[in-house]
């Protein structure tokens, strides 16, 4: 609670402090007793809203704040409604008298004052304001802060009401072509054109990371002691992981975030399990304690699949120096080749990477199909050269490669990569 004079109560105590030194000066009663007064006027009002607010409290009033779209993405606007609810006569009362504003992070408000929109009623209010996502995470909403002021204007009153609200930030994705029969292989073909079950939907076979648990067949599961799914054709569709390289730069973080979400969200429309495996120290800390990668999204869980995926990318945070950056990729590769990646499609995007690096995707190689955009910065010659070197040594040993600028429009990176298999 912040309470001060107002600039009539600050009026008021100047006037009485004036009046009671010429009393004093002068002699004068009278005019020490309107100094007196004068200054009893803001003290008194002060310690009136004291008692009041101790008896009172905060009860009375009820805030719900709702955010339209959250999650939203990066450089969209969303609009916000907080409704404040007298719950009784005591609180009514309060209501009308109460003035209000909210606070927002910088990512959400551009460091401007917010804007709002104020409708009373004679139980409720209603706080209505737009804000512009700028920067993917999560960030702070709230609390309302409610402004009063006592009957004869000469103290304000400050306070919160209400609790903070979290608004989650996707990345900015553009829609990339559909990748056609560039990416996808003979099963997958198959797959994206079938829409039926085969008849021969009894056959069985073990389950397989990606696949659909609503294909398990329980009941042969049970019996034999291994789970076993129906191996009808849209089970051939492969799995995909989207690897990313997160740099220092916290620039270059973003664009490849949105790359790679882009890329994600692109396979997931083909009807592909998607994952993304990020080179960030959390993510891979949380994939050792699961025992494994992050879980694949499939495309059959309808709408939710597409928030799945991007809410996988919100708390990714980029790199404190490139020796961490390196180690986070590191382990997202040794936790990749320990989830049963055989014969899954590998999507990367990656920066210039050192031997170990180069040598790990390598590796990956052997037991999987890898696709990879080499980004480099385009500020120093010598990060384009080892970007280079980078996209040759994974060429030689099987990648589809294709080099990148950060900054680069995502759907040119993205037709670069397509067509680096022809």
């Amino acid at each position: 609670m912040n309470r001060r004079p107002t600039p009539r109560g600050w009026a008021l105590l100047a006037a009485g402090v004036v009046a009671t030194q010429l009393a004093v000066g002068l002699g004068s009663i009278d005019l020490l007793r309107l100094g007196v007064l004068l200054l009893a006027v803001p003290v008194t009002a002060l310690l009136a809203e004291i008692a009041l607010d101790a008896l009172r409290g905060r009860r009375g009033l009820e805030v719900h704040r709702d955010v339209r779209p959250d999650p939203v993405h990066a450089g969209e606007d969303a609009d916000v409604r907080v409704e404040i609810r007298a719950t009784d006569r005591a609180g009514r009362a309060r209501l009308a008298s109460l003035r209000f504003s909210e606070q927002a992070a910088v990512e959400l408000s551009g460091g401007r004052a917010l804007r709002a929109r104020v409708a009373r009623r004679a139980d409720h209010a209603t706080v209505r304001y737009p804000v512009r996502a700028t920067q993917r995470g999560r960030w702070p909403l709230g609390p309302l802060v409610i402004t009063r002021t006592d009957t004869f204007g000469v103290v304000r009153s400050r306070t919160t009401l209400g609790s903070e609200s979290q608004v989650a930030v996707w990345p900015a994705v553009v829609a990339l072509p559909a990748p056609s029969d560039v990416l996808v292989g003979e099963p997958d073909r198959v797959a994206l054109g079938a829409r039926t079950p085969s008849t021969d939907d009894a056959n069985l076979r073990d389950y397989r990371e990606g696949d659909d648990l609503r294909r398990v067949h329980w009941r042969s599961s049970a019996r034999r002691g291994t789970m076993l799914v129906r191996s009808d054709e849209r089970a051939g569709m492969r799995p995909v992981t989207v690897l990313l390289d997160l740099p220092v730069r916290a620039a270059t973080t973003e664009w490849t975030i949105s790359l790679a979400a882009s890329m994600a969200l692109a396979m997931l429309e083909t009807g592909h399990p998607v994952r993304l495996a990020a080179g960030d120290a959390a993510a891979v800390t949380a994939a050792r304690v699961m025992h494994g990668a992050a879980p694949y999204v499939h495309a059959r869980q309808g709408p939710e699949s597409r928030a799945a995926l991007l809410d996988q990318t919100l708390d990714l945070a980029p790199a404190r120096t490139s020796t961490e950056a390196e180690g986070a990729l590191l382990d997202a590769v040794r936790v990749l080749d320990t989830s049963q990646a055989a014969g899954e499609l590998v999507l990367a995007v990656v920066g210039p990477l050192s031997p170990a690096g180069c040598a790990a995707l390598t590796h990956l190689a052997d037991v999987s199909q890898g696709w990879a955009l080499v980004r480099t910065d385009g500020r120093h010659a010598g990060d384009a050269r080892d970007a280079r070197h980078t996209a040759g040594v994974l060429r030689r040993s099987g990648w589809r490669v294709a080099e990148v600028t950060t900054g680069e429009d995502l759907v040119e990176c993205w037709l670069r990569l397509l067509g680096s298999a022809r």
